[in-house]
């Protein structure tokens, strides 16, 4: 009789170390980049460019540990020892290892060079910096110092003027639907008028339209109406390419919405426009906030609408388009490229992370009824 339940117990911890193994290896996954990409952002140039970014943590590395002189007895063009290793002068180039697990290397060419003894030693590389940030965000030049001494002066990418652009383009654009989706919601769930079903099945029917399709034949309008170039056609566009999925995941929220509240209001003689400010709009916060994710990441990280609708000048860039300059100019510089795509990563982060609570609620706005 005992025996059941405890293998239900077993069978039960069984399931959950596996659901929870492999959700943990799903974050880990996804999480590793991020994290590669935040320490990369404070690394110096010659950091990355000479070691990964997980070389923050202690691992084994070949360090220099002394140099000396090419010995006079040896011939470059032959078979050399150098301090018990033996090897031609390609293979001393590449680095070969003494009896005593020390490694040799020739620096430098046939005639004139120099030997470099190399040990591995415990180390970590956690030389961090602010430069790259500060080069990314301000326009002014600087100048950096090279582990040689050298001095190298570079230009600085301007990120706060893209950065102010992109606000003043997803907030609207996040704003402006979120309200417009809302009334519509409304008025297909709780208002009864000739047509209705007609016209929400074409809303519902537009998902499957892709924008592409209409970039074109809406650019032709905003050539014509002067509007090309300007925040309120991007505005507007995504305003547009918004609208059905608004309406679909708020409509689901609100005709799930008790009805014996909104059936007492009538009763008392509120009208539509009170029962919506004052009953739906504090109920359907759940499902408001779960389409302002979606619809402020869809539109911080959109480069097409943006390129076509707004175009390249510097006064209106947003920063995806930045950051694509950056990728073109410069594609070597990852210290400034891990620096920028962070900035971009950091305000889409904060926003999910704050509304994160409503998230799940307003996915499932509407799937279950009873």
């Amino acid at each position: 009789m005992s025996a059941k339940p405890s293998s239900s117990k077993r069978s039960k911890l069984i399931s959950d170390i596996l659901v929870n193994g492999s959700l943990f290896l799903i974050v880990a996954v996804w999480t590793i980049p991020t994290l590669g990409v935040l320490v990369s952002s404070f690394r110096t140039r010659f950091d990355i460019q000479t070691s990964g970014w997980w070389a923050i943590f202690p691992h084994k590395e070949w360090v220099l540990v002394s140099e000396m002189p090419i010995p006079d007895n040896v011939d470059p063009n032959g078979e050399m020892e150098i301090l018990g290793a033996t090897g031609t002068f390609d293979q001393f180039r590449e680095g070969l290892t003494t009896p005593d697990g020390k490694r040799v290397i020739w620096v430098g060419n046939k005639r004139l060079g120099r030997i470099e003894v190399q040990e591995q030693r415990w180390t970590t590389r956690t030389n961090f910096t602010l430069e790259n940030y500060k080069q990314v965000l301000n326009g002014k030049s600087f100048e950096l110092r090279n582990p040689d001494g050298s001095v190298t002066t570079v230009q600085g990418d301007n990120f706060v003027g893209a950065f102010l652009n992109s606000l003043t383009v997803t907030i609207p654009a996040t704003v402006i639907p979120i309200l417009i989706a809302a009334f519509a919601a409304y008025g297909f769930a709780w208002m009864r008028f000739p047509g209705r079903r007609l016209l929400f099945v074409m809303v519902v029917a537009l998902l499957v339209v892709p924008l592409q399709i209409a970039l074109v034949p809406i650019l032709q309008d905003y050539v014509k109406l002067d509007l090309n170039g300007t925040f309120l056609a991007v505005w507007l566009a995504h305003t547009g390419f918004g609208l059905p999925l608004a309406t679909y995941l708020l409509f689901n929220y609100i005709n799930g919405l008790p009805r014996d509240i909104l059936e007492s209001a009538f009763i008392d003689g509120a009208s539509h426009f009170t029962i919506f400010t004052r009953l739906i709009l504090p109920l359907s916060v759940p499902a408001l906030a779960s389409f302002a994710i979606f619809q402020f990441l869809w539109v911080w990280n959109d480069y097409l609408v943006a390129l076509v609708f707004i175009g390249s000048k510097p006064d209106v860039q947003v920063l995806t388009m930045r950051l694509a300059e950056m990728v073109g100019s410069r594609g070597n510089d990852w210290h400034l490229l891990t620096a920028g795509a962070f900035v971009s990563m950091a305000l889409p982060l904060l926003v999910f992370f704050g509304l994160q609570r409503y998230f799940v609620r307003g996915l499932l706005a509407g799937s279950v009824k009873g």
